[in-house]
């Protein structure tokens, strides 16, 4: 039996801390890029968080064991995590953190359309459908609509792109992250397990390409070690960990109605922290963008609340 509920102001409050948490790590990695390239910050942010999430594993008695069946979907999804954030360290050399942000959160969008013909119970509904198709179009106006003069108000609109363009790919690294979970052992498996194959995987693939493309320098001011601090206990840790006890204890359709709140408070912190400019050509595209995002991950709940609307009118 489900056991899981609506959500309440509890959940409502802390998605919005979230929200405003993950909204914010794109921006952290922009402002202190100068000391740590956001490639190698990754990594150790991961490192660190691999190494919390053991901890916390071994108090509450998990297992750790590679014998489970977990180990192939396992490293499949500690790869695809392991290249969205590659993906996004080097898109966030050419855009800014509120293009960023914005690109990146479309996951959903992609992991809808993949589970729609992996999983016969996830397939999307005509509302869904409205919703890929408005976000779709949301994204190719920010592509076709910008104009001159980068988001770093330096670089060319041709690099700020290539950047938008790594955004969408890290979006489907993502989504592929979320449909392999879905659809394989991992499904059963320890969210904390899971989260560890991630971040392992993370650490090390990360941490090879910081080395090998000449990004592995680290100038430790304490800018720096805020901003570490924040990654590894407060993004990849604390959030994390808080995201799976939602999912756990509210009901999934009615959380993914606050997805669109993270890049919000990524163009605002961008702006705000970082002065990026929020040009109208990208804004005239990010809002369909948003809204897609909102059909498609709520299209369920909606749907039931339009039909439940629609009988007690006809009654």
């Amino acid at each position: 039996m489900d056991t899981r509920k609506p959500v309440d102001g509890s959940a409502v409050l802390l998605m919005m801390v979230l929200c405003a948490t993950w909204g914010m790590q794109q921006v952290v990695l922009k402002a202190t890029a100068a000391d740590i390239a956001p490639v190698m910050q990754i990594a150790l942010r991961s490192g660190v968080a691999a190494l919390l999430v053991g901890l916390v594993m071994w108090w509450r008695g998990e297992s750790m064991s590679l014998r489970d069946g977990t180990l192939v979907p396992g490293l499949a999804v500690g790869v695809f995590f392991a290249t969205e954030f590659l993906l996004v360290a080097e898109g966030l050399r050419h855009t800014s953190a509120s293009h960023m942000v914005v690109f990146l959160y479309t996951a959903p969008i992609f992991a809808a359309l993949g589970l729609h013909w992996r999983i016969p119970a996830e397939r999307l509904s005509g509302l869904q459908w409205s919703g890929i198709a408005i976000a779709f179009a949301g994204i190719a106006m920010t592509f076709l609509g910008r104009g001159h003069g980068a988001a770093t108000g330096a670089a060319a609109t041709g690099s700020t792109l290539w950047g938008d363009f790594l955004g969408v790919l890290a979006a489907i690294a993502w989504a592929a992250t979320t449909v392999v979970v879905r659809c394989s052992s991992l499904a059963k498996a320890q969210p904390s397990k899971t989260l560890q194959y991630q971040l392992v995987m993370a650490f090390g693939v990360l941490l090879c390409a910081a080395w090998l493309s000449g990004q592995a320098q680290v100038n430790f001011t304490p800018r720096v070690w805020a901003s570490l601090a924040f990654h590894a206990v407060v993004v990849s840790f604390a959030s994390f960990l808080a995201w799976f006890w939602l999912l756990r204890h509210y009901l999934a359709s009615r959380l993914g109605v606050f997805s669109f709140m993270t890049p919000l408070f990524g163009m605002l912190f961008g702006a705000w922290l970082l002065d990026e400019p929020i040009e109208a050509g990208f804004l005239v595209g990010a809002i369909p963008v948003l809204v897609g995002i909102v059909l498609v991950s709520a299209g369920p709940w909606l749907g039931q609340i339009w039909a439940d609307t629609f009988k007690a009118r006809t009654r």
